[in-house]
């Protein structure tokens, strides 16, 4: 839980950079102008960056070349470090630019987690030290993605965690704003890359944030919106690269949000695959066997059946989604499953997407899935999975089909319109 001291005086806004927005030296002298024009302007500011682009999975990559099952321990010592060099660089360039700044690791700014290497949880933050620097005029640079256990340990908090850690210093700070800036104006209707017509939404309510950012939407990593909700931090995405008010995420009902329609926005998630596994479901035994494989290789799964168990069903099939990449690794246990378990044959699909319409009250609307189904089918597009729940309607697709649906669904649901 967060300490919360309210800070008295100019505004506070914790602002954090990612690894796009502080990618060389040209980008973290950018950033370094921006904050000295805001600090200029009476603004109280903590920063916290990510490590630059391409750092952590240099890192992790450097770690799989010594030991490829490295302890989770030593990875979290490892890939912590990257956040260090971007802290320390922009707090260079501030002071260069008569800014009192001063870089802090998860440790100084005593960011408590719990103690899962590589996931780790944010437990607590303490402020007192912050806030004298605050007091003193200086700029705070935190690194992001990084905190410590109860034994002292370094813990990072797995990807996106820079986020996280903005949001959770927001909310022990009590600040006005958590801003977080990106290499993207600001959350769009659909990637704007797909479609060019996609809105960028001036603002979104936290429940249909989160649900795209589970879905796919990679602006806003799920446990940051997650955490800002439950704490009340404001929340606003902005461009590091070019000027403008980009999207608050904040509370409040339709009418204060000027929502014009249901769906709100499409989600998509790439690079997926199907897999289905005969004979399942026969026995108990089976299913937990499988639950524990996924959990032991820390595999997430969509679509997963539900458990139900007849011993005269001779097909007893699974389906469920998972990343391509994770594929191989997963097969390769079930390998030893088949033999002990007697499974039946593995379907594998690979290359698959999933697309998603989010917003509000969608699950009662069956309209909406009707014709959703439509427009996929006038562009002979086969919809192979559905689910649907109050603020979404999810198909998985051919990875091919992908752009194509995302264009007829956007038009079709008149996102393109203001």
């Amino acid at each position: 839980m967060p300490q919360k001291r309210k800070l008295s005086g100019s505004k506070l806004f914790v602002k954090k950079f990612g690894g796009t927005s502080v990618g060389s030296i040209e980008r973290i002298e950018a950033v370094a102008e921006q904050i000295t024009k805001s600090a200029h302007n009476g603004e109280q500011q903590v920063l916290v960056l990510s490590a630059m682009a391409g750092e952590t999975n240099r890192l992790f990559a450097l770690a799989a070349q010594i030991n490829p099952r490295a302890s989770a321990r030593e990875l979290d010592m490892l890939v912590s470090t990257g956040e260090q060099v971007s802290i320390a660089l922009m707090s260079m360039a501030l002071q260069r630019r008569g800014i009192k700044a001063k870089s802090l690791t998860g440790d100084q700014v005593q960011i408590h987690t719990n103690s899962q290497f590589g996931r780790a949880s944010i437990e607590r933050v303490d402020t007192e030290y912050l806030q004298s620097l605050l007091a003193d005029g200086v700029v705070p640079i935190v690194a992001g993605f990084q905190g410590i256990d109860p034994q002292g340990e370094v813990t990072t908090l797995g990807r996106g965690g820079s986020d996280t850690t903005a949001v959770a210093l927001a909310a022990a700070l009590e600040a006005d704003e958590c801003q977080i800036f990106t290499d993207v104006a600001g959350v769009f209707t659909t990637d704007p890359n797909i479609d060019s017509s996609a809105r960028r939404l001036d603002v979104i309510g936290f429940d249909v944030m989160l649900e795209m950012a589970k879905l796919g939407a990679k602006v806003l990593h799920p446990d940051s919106v997650e955490y800002a909700e439950r704490f009340r931090v404001p929340l606003r995405v902005l461009s590091s690269f070019e000027a403008g008010q980009g999207t608050l995420i904040q509370f409040g009902d339709e009418s204060e949000l000027t929502i014009a329609s249901l769906v709100q926005g499409i989600a998509i998630n790439k690079a997926l695959a199907t897999l289905t596994i005969e004979g399942m479901f026969t026995t108990s035994e089976r299913y937990q066997a499988l639950l524990g494989c996924l959990t032991r290789l820390k595999i997430d799964v969509e679509f997963i059946s539900p458990l139900r168990i007849h011993e005269d069903d001779p097909s007893g099939r699974v389906s469920f989604m998972l990343a391509e990449a994770k594929v191989d690794t997963l097969l390769n246990e079930l390998e030893g499953l088949s033999e002990s378990l007697a499974l039946g044959p593995l379907i594998i699909e690979r290359q698959r997407a999933k697309v998603s319409l989010v917003g509000k009250g969608l699950q009662a609307k069956m309209g909406l899935l009707t014709k959703m189904l439509e427009v996929l089918g006038n562009e002979t597009i086969h919809a192979k999975l559905l689910t649907t729940s109050e603020s979404k309607l999810s198909t998985v697709i051919d990875e091919r089909d992908l752009h194509k649906a995302v264009r007829a669904l956007h038009h079709a649901f008149e996102l393109n319109k203001v």
